[in-house]
């Protein structure tokens, strides 16, 4: 599966972290409830992949959960990274702790490059963890082999990323602009699933939920959907958008107020996890057969 997004373009709507920090608050509590979903898990790793880690909010929590791991967090977007490189003071004071506590290789780690052509060995991460970052690139399934390749057998990837419901109403809006599409055609859970058994995962997970934000003005609204990244499209509109166009969108959006007053917008948020199994095969394609001694 494929999109048409360009990735020049998806680094330069990252490019800026304040660009995109109004919309943390959505990432924040999308990144809580895939750790309450996480601590359901019992795992132990020693190395762990936040892929597409942004400014780093996630790295200090992953490190908290898991001291003893090597926490790497990668990122196409040098100047995210260097946000992600100044972390706050007690951040500062527990890689400290760890680094007296722990292996040489406990604590955070950072690398510029795509998430989905990964600088690491086959058989290296234990978790590989992703949130809100998996949409931006325009070939998910490739990304899951990707992802499947560094794991480690028993490894788990847990991720999260938007759905195709998110941004039914601007989707709507749009519609009184012109036909050209103004959001990314997000894939929908089902065939998230079916990529992962395709990418050789077992017994994937999905689930999804949808969240309604409300904002009082369109003006709020539409900032909200630049700082969650924009139009990264390939085939999105170059030209400028005439004033009535542009107002007709506008009264579009204006007459989904609520019966409170207020304009919702939807985000259908999927979430994912799922295992890197035991392999049945050899490299060469040999079946593995595995013999249990009889207990006496």
């Amino acid at each position: 599966m494929s999109a048409p997004i360009d990735a020049g373009r998806v680094r330069a709507l990252f490019k800026e972290p304040r660009r995109v920090a109004a919309a943390d608050f959505l990432r924040r509590e999308i990144a809580g409830r895939m750790h309450e979903r996480l601590s359901l898990v019992k795992i132990g790793p020693r190395r762990v992949l936040d892929a597409g880690c942004g400014a780093g909010p996630d790295l200090g929590t992953l490190q908290t959960t898991y001291p003893a791991a090597q926490v790497i967090g990668i990122d196409a977007s040098s100047a995210m990274l260097a946000a992600a490189g100044t972390p706050a003071p007690a951040l500062r004071s527990l890689n400290r702790m760890l680094s007296r506590l722990m292996p040489a290789k406990a604590g955070i780690d950072l690398l510029c490059g795509d998430f989905g052509t990964l600088p690491f060995g086959p058989n290296s991460i234990d978790l590989v963890w992703s949130n809100l970052a998996l949409h931006w690139h325009p070939q998910p399934d490739r990304v899951f082999a990707e992802w499947r390749r560094v794991l480690r057998v028993d490894g788990l990837l847990m991720f999260s990323n938007f759905g195709p419901d998110t941004f039914k109403e601007l989707r709507t809006a749009f519609a009184a602009l012109d036909e050209t599409p103004h959001t990314l055609p997000f894939v929908d859970m089902h065939d998230f699933g079916d990529q992962l058994v395709e990418a050789g995962f077992s017994t994937p997970v999905m689930d999804a939920e949808r969240i309604t934000v409300t904002y009082g003005t369109v003006a709020a609204l539409l900032a909200d959907v630049r700082a969650l990244g924009g139009n990264p499209l390939a085939t999105r509109r170059r030209g400028l958008v005439g004033r009535a166009a542009w107002q007709r969108m506008l009264d579009a959006l204006e007459a989904m107020r609520g019966a409170d007053g207020r304009i919702g917008l939807s985000f259908e948020v999927i979430y994912g996890h799922a295992f890197r199994p035991v392999p049945r095969t050899t490299v060469a394609g040999e079946s593995i057969v595995r013999f249990q001694p009889r207990r006496p």
